[in-house]
């Protein structure tokens, strides 16, 4: 039987705010996680993107502060959230914000890449909780616009892409600066390297919860490699991007999502890119493009597979094969999001099928192929690819609120509580999965038939 947000011990003006925002059942991390972070023990969650964590760690973060009836002091706050990109930062407080607002408090978003005048504000007035990226709230500290001894509790979230960005000795530095007492709770997709070097330093005896097996999505997911001719990519890559009304299309650099969503666009599926080279401005503007459906694809590279937080994401791309299996799994987590059914094509050519083969075979995935002659309709040939049940990640079905696994984590290896759960989650619909087994795509017909009107209906529900 599943257990409410009131069961778990959520403040009734927070179960307002979550009726609101039609939220009403705990996802998995949220059941599993919550009880033990309203308690008061650092917590070690592990979950992918999409699977629940801003709630919990927003709930928990909240309600402790509320209670512990402190003050709000200018340039301290008293809860403080870290994450590696501007656009993760900005969704977390998005959720954030009309949680603190039900209970009096106020909270901030620090971030490089714009000018720190608001930010130094915001503290001078005085914030209950920051959520930032590491490197500018360091510069904040060395000005003296902010210290952390007043921190209460600490939120790290998605540590190992810290650690990928190499963002782990800002990291340190930061958790060193908030009290040796305060409440830690840390949350990522892997627990390993130097993710486990941070547990062990700033967590104390943390209770931990894990409820995915570390597969490509938080959800149950089709997975496809469609074979083109390197001359037929781009027109393939139109055709599938069409396909959805909402395409998240990856590319290893900068200049290719560029070159790419101007490609699309011009062949009638708007999109918009996401990169470093971006402003801020523009990367607002054109996620929120992307998240109203006034573009139809969203073209990215890596910094995205973390960094955007966009429900109903029903396909993903990899237009450039990712280089190693992580990135082939936090891309695809973009899909099939909150109990959501998803599907995942990665475009190849010849001189790529044996990379790509690989790389599905570590990320733990089995796909379907799909051999795409040129000028042959690939939205159609995805349409009419065979439908076994699509890849469920463990943990993703049964009853919420239980873990894959938890247990007690101690500073010394002996005298280790575990305590263990069932799965837990949502159980996912059908979804498009070849099985391994290649299909021979048709060639291209007319426009005026069948599949040149689906695939042009397809377009205009996106626009």
């Amino acid at each position: 039987m599943s257990r409410s947000f009131a069961d778990l011990g959520v403040p009734s003006p927070l179960l307002d705010v979550l009726s609101g925002a039609g939220i009403i059942s705990p996802t998995p991390i949220q059941a599993a996680t919550l009880p033990d972070a309203l308690a008061g023990r650092d917590v070690l969650g592990r979950g992918r993107t999409g699977s629940g964590k801003t709630y919990a760690f927003c709930l928990p973060l909240v309600a402790r502060l509320s209670a512990s009836g402190t003050r709000r002091t200018a340039g301290a706050p008293r809860g403080l959230i870290l994450a590696p990109t501007r656009e993760l930062a900005r969704q977390i407080d998005e959720t954030l914000a009309p949680l603190a607002q039900a209970m009096g408090m106020r909270t901030t978003v620090i971030f490089g890449g714009v000018s720190q005048g608001r930010q130094v504000s915001a503290l001078e007035r005085g914030v209950d909780i920051v959520v930032a990226c590491p490197g500018r709230l360091e510069d904040l500290i060395r000005q003296k616009h902010c210290r952390l001894d007043a921190v209460e509790v600490s939120v790290l979230d998605e540590a190992d892409h810290m650690a990928d960005l190499g963002f782990l000795p800002g990291v340190t530095r930061l958790l060193d600066a908030t009290p040796r007492g305060a409440q830690r709770l840390l949350f990522s997709a892997t627990l390993d390297g130097g993710v486990g070097t941070l547990v062990r330093k700033f967590l104390v005896e943390p209770v931990e919860h894990s409820v995915d097996d570390g597969t490509a999505t938080p959800g149950p997911t089709a997975h496809l490699m469609v074979r083109v001719e390197s001359d037929d990519r781009i027109r393939a890559l139109a055709d599938l991007a069409g396909s959805s009304p909402r395409t998240v299309v990856f590319t290893r650099t900068k200049h290719g999502a560029k070159r790419l969503a101007k490609q699309l666009t011009s062949r009638g599926v708007t999109s918009v890119d996401l990169h470093g080279n971006l402003s801020q401005n523009a990367r607002v503007r054109n996620l929120e493009a992307f998240s109203s459906g006034d573009a139809t694809a969203l073209v990215a590279t890596d910094i995205a597979a973390r960094g955007i937080h966009v429900d109903d994401v029903g396909l993903v791309v990899h237009a450039d094969p990712p280089a190693e299996h992580k990135a082939y799994v936090h891309r695809s987590g973009r899909t099939a999001r909150a109990g959501a059914v998803g599907t995942v094509v990665t475009v190849a050519t010849d001189d790529q099928v044996r990379e790509v083969r690989s790389l599905l075979r570590a990320a733990g995935v089995t796909a379907g192929e799909i051999v795409l002659p040129t000028g042959a309709d690939a939205a159609a040939a995805l349409a009419d690819a065979p439908e076994p049940p699509p890849h469920v990640p463990a943990g993703s079905s049964g009853s919420a609120g239980q873990s894959v696994r938890s247990q007690q984590r101690g500073r010394s290896g002996d005298g280790r509580r575990r305590r263990r759960g069932s799965g837990g989650g949502r159980q996912g619909g059908g979804g498009r999965q070849g099985g391994g087994a290649q299909q021979q795509a048709q060639p291209r017909v007319p426009a005026s038939s069948r599949g040149g009107q689906r695939r042009r209906a397809s377009r205009a529900a996106g626009a």
